[in-house]
């Protein structure tokens, strides 16, 4: 049997030049607003004009690949290498089976559940078929957990010893439609027991660590919150002065981090004299890798399992 690994990503466009084809992917072929297409550009532009995402996701899988000895994929879902031509080569390459990995730890029907539908729709289209083991979530994981606290940890100490204790931590991650909540969906509750078992790994009192949402889209419906933006302004407003805002929900670079927290969060918290410091991202990091080893491992010992 031959067996492999496919990491899964969300993908994000090269360059500038990429935006509205980038844009149309992700909205279903639905035309985009030139306002949206402009703003988008803003942001990339701001963060240096393309997204790192798949350069990072490519070199945590070649370090993956040569830790496990098994060749390991990368496929994105809205942007080259699309997981429908991944899939394909998989099955040129004579894949039998394959441990499936989102780099994305919590579980929604529109993050983790697309991931799924794109992957069953490439499945179904290669005549050789391949068996998957596909990890729908990760957010407890030992390992994850223990290398965010470390970056958190790491990212207190940049203040003060004798400021260190009134460092406020707020953890956030990418706001979906309040509408899960409704089809009980465990995107929320999965990301609040994350929250709580870092503040517990770095012992945070209870008053100094708080969780917020951060990147909602304007569609018109209401998404989850608080948002970080709202939740910065009552926190300078209240005499807050130092702040760690640590994504959690990300696992790597890209313009949501760049740029809506190290440019859109920042400018507001240097408008209300707030410092803000953020904890790197995993990316391809040693940590990075390790916890990819572990997640693959788990999920290939499945094929052993019985059914």
């Amino acid at each position: 049997m031959k067996t492999a690994v496919l990491l899964l990503a969300y993908g994000g466009p090269d360059s500038l030049a990429d935006i509205p084809a980038y844009l149309l992917d992700i909205r279903g072929g639905r035309e985009t607003p030139q306002v949206l297409i402009d703003e988008i550009t803003h942001r990339y532009a701001a963060i240096g004009g393309y997204s790192p995402l798949l350069r990072i996701t490519q070199s945590a899988a070649a370090q993956l690949q040569a830790r496990l000895g098994l060749r390991v994929y990368v496929g994105m879902r809205h942007w080259m290498p699309w997981i429908k031509d991944v899939v394909a080569q998989m099955a040129a390459d004579g894949v039998d089976r394959a441990a499936v990995i989102c780099m994305a730890p919590h579980y929604s029907s529109m993050s983790i559940g697309a991931y799924r539908r794109k992957l069953d729709e490439a499945l179904a289209t290669v005549e050789r078929p391949i068996d998957v083991r596909f990890l729908e979530s990760w957010h407890t994981q030992p390992e994850y957990l223990d290398a965010l606290a470390a970056n958190v940890r790491a990212t207190l100490d940049r203040f003060p010893a004798d400021e260190r204790a009134q460092v406020l931590t707020v953890f956030t991650a990418h706001s979906l439609p309040e509408s899960i909540i409704a089809r009980g969906e465990p995107y929320d509750r999965q990301l609040r027991e994350t929250a709580q078992l870092l503040a517990e790994r770095l012992q945070l009192p209870a008053d100094r660590w708080m969780f917020s949402y951060q990147s909602a889209a304007k569609t018109g419906v209401p998404w989850l919150g608080p948002q970080i933006e709202d939740l910065l302004l009552d926190l300078a407003a209240r005499g807050e002065r130092n702040l760690v805002i640590a994504p959690i929900g990300f696992i790597a670079d890209h313009v949501e981090v760049l740029y809506d927290i190290d440019v859109g969060v920042q400018e507001i918290a240097h408008q209300h004299g707030v410092r803000v410091e953020r904890p790197p991202m995993l990316n391809d990091s040693p940590a990075m890798v390790t916890i990819l080893a572990a997640l693959a491992a788990a999920t290939l010992h499945e094929f052993e399992t019985p059914a």
